[in-house]
């Protein structure tokens, strides 16, 4: 296993490459730059800013400057925020992102799971129906359509939770259901498929024959059977909430990695963007690799060695 994840390792490297150059080539081709302000500010001074800055050096130079840099782990100072580097920036708001991403997560599996199973177990009938629909529903509706209806029901007309801010729990409800609604709908469907095929396995019909109750049979033998495609799915559920999370994070006013995107995006902070997106590139990686680890603990028949 160990050698296993060497190599998945090794391989990611032309893959985050890869990222880096395609994100550094398009954010400066975007126009406007770092410095454009409705003030005009003189010639020389703006020749300035781009020499302490290294922005008058060629593209080529500019992006060996960089990968230099980025190889010892310096992500550079931002443009906008002149008394931080980027660095202090993503470790200063990737708890608050964690913390929301890993909570969506554990909701998205657990109530996904649970309505997948269920409506397997009663394939074919209203329930199933009904769950299957409502499924359907919440794939089709991306979460900043979500996420203001939320809000405009939960927040304004009912007043139950608050609408913006990062503080308790009542304020991380709303942006964890936002975010969790389209992968629970997802890890659902997938749960049930999987489990109305294991539910007409051998090991299944014999359980029945001993006279085991169905509730005993989903929760001891066919649950942990079916969980191997939700568990594949995992990675690119969690790519799904992490990049979804810049919006969430952007509606709900949230102080975590989405803002200082969407922010540096808009102010055209070329360090602060690529920080950001090398960041959610490496640990996108990181997660599918800790799912696909994952396996041999659910399928004792996965080997990687």
């Amino acid at each position: 296993m160990y050698a296993y994840s060497i190599r998945r390792l090794i391989g990611a490297v032309p893959t985050v490459f890869a990222v880096i150059v395609i994100a550094f080539v398009m954010i400066r081709l975007a126009p406007g730059g770092p410095f454009d302000s409705e003030r005009s500010v003189p010639p020389e001074i703006a020749a300035n800013l781009e020499a302490a800055y290294k922005l008058d050096a060629p593209l080529t130079e500019q992006f060996v400057s960089y990968l230099g840099d980025l190889l010892t782990g310096d992500f550079g100072p931002s443009f906008r925020y002149k008394d931080f580097t980027v660095t202090e920036l993503l470790w200063s708001a990737f708890p608050v992102s964690a913390q929301l991403g890993l909570a969506a997560i554990v909701l998205a599996v657990l109530a996904g799971t649970a309505a997948g199973a269920y409506a397997a177990m009663r394939r074919n009938t209203m329930v199933d129906a009904g769950v299957m629909t409502v499924a359907m529903t919440g794939i089709a509706l991306p979460n900043f359509v979500v996420a203001p209806l939320l809000t405009l029901v939960l927040g304004v007309y009912l007043s139950w939770l608050p609408v913006g801010g990062w503080g308790g729990v009542s304020h991380a409800l709303l942006p964890i259901i936002a975010l969790a609604l389209p992968q629970i709908a997802y890890v659902a469907r997938l749960t049930r498929g999987s489990m109305l095929e294991v539910l007409r396995a051998d090991f299944i019909r014999t359980a029945r024959a001993k006279g085991m109750s169905d509730g005993r049979i989903v929760a001891h033998h066919a649950l942990k059977a079916a969980a191997l495609p939700v568990v594949s799915y995992l990675g690119p559920a969690t790519a799904a909430i992490i990049t979804g999370s810049v919006v969430i994070e952007q509606i709900f006013g949230i102080p975590g990695l989405g803002r200082y995107f969407v922010q540096g995006a808009l102010n055209r902070d070329y360090t602060l963007v690529m920080g950001v997106v090398i960041f959610y590139a490496v640990l996108i990686v990181i997660l599918n690799l800790i799912v696909d680890l994952l396996y041999p603990l659910i399928d004792p028949r996965v080997r990687y060695d």
